[in-house]
């Protein structure tokens, strides 16, 4: 029988607790649950808050299957809440919007990484942040990754724009910039007008297109997040990764002092601690009025 606990007033079903999720450190399912009910809760839910979710499944551990929604998955309670979303197959389709700490155990009981667009779902299209997603390909490592975050904070700077980083939870990291809600077409542009010239000032270190045989030895600059299609990964969400990786906020000293591929890596159980002593790093992004205008593109 799957257990049922209530949270908020709301009965939640939690099936599983007992099975290994990551085979590498040994973390059950209930551990994943209680890193998002007891660590992230808080600080996950200001970041998931208004903004349609989509869901990468992975119920079997990241060497299992993996399978990426944004659909309501079946059996989704009639209390969770969820958004008109424009979606180009669809008209009429919905996404699930996580706004409460019930409705966040739902999810996580699903075994997912959360992925959430840059706009809030009273406003599709329309983003209120800009995102650059700085991916190695090997040798290059996040080392590598942190110099051009140290480029592209200035250079933002440059244009009265701030920056905060955080790890993708993978091999990268990824730039979060609050911007005055702007069309997401708008903001696509000018991101990769910067990805275009971190290229030409580090010819061999950037690269600002996809292709892969461009990327060895390089960090692709990735602007594409900010279409308004694309998601990312919401900060402090788990990864399907080998371990229980956080996509976890990073401060600017950390990016400078970066030396070694393993320097940003953070796993569930050493969140708690960096929380206590950092809050969430990434909080201005949820501060209303925070943006700041981007300039006009050529």
């Amino acid at each position: 029988m799957t257990p049922i606990t209530v949270v908020e007033g709301r009965r939640v079903p939690l099936s599983n607790l007992d099975k290994v999720l990551y085979p590498a450190t040994g973390t059950t399912k209930g551990e994943v649950l209680h890193y998002y009910a007891a660590t992230a809760a808080e600080f996950l839910l200001a970041h998931l808050r208004d903004r349609p979710l989509s869901f990468l499944r992975y119920p079997d551990g990241p060497d299992g299957q993996l399978f990426f929604t944004k659909n309501p998955p079946p059996g989704t309670p009639s209390w969770v809440h969820t958004a008109p979303v424009p979606h180009h197959e669809k008209e009429q389709a919905r996404q699930v919007v996580v706004q409460d700490l019930a409705s966040l155990m739902w999810a996580a009981n699903l075994v997912v990484e959360f992925h959430t667009p840059q706009w809030r779902a009273e406003a599709p299209g329309t983003a209120d942040r800009m995102v650059f997603d700085l991916d190695p390909g090997a040798p290059a490592t996040v080392v590598e990754c942190c110099t051009v975050a140290l480029w592209l904070r200035e250079r933002l700077a440059a244009d009265g724009l701030e920056a905060y980083g955080k790890t993708s939870g993978s091999k990268g990291l990824h730039l979060l910039v609050p911007v005055e809600p702007t069309a997401s077409e708008r903001v696509s542009a000018y991101a990769k007008t910067l990805a275009v010239e971190a290229e030409k000032e580090l010819p061999d270190l950037v690269v600002h297109r996809m292709r892969r045989s461009l990327r060895p030895g390089k960090v692709f600059v990735d602007f594409s997040q900010n279409a308004a299609a694309k998601t990312t990964a919401t900060p402090y969400t788990l990864r399907a990764r080998a371990e229980p990786a956080v996509s976890a906020p990073v401060t600017w000293a950390e990016i400078e002092a970066c030396r070694r591929p393993g320097a940003l890596v953070f796993l569930a159980g050493a969140m708690a601690e960096r929380l206590d002593r950092y809050g969430d790093l990434l909080a201005p992004l949820t501060e209303p009025d925070r943006g700041r205008p981007i300039p006009d593109t050529p």
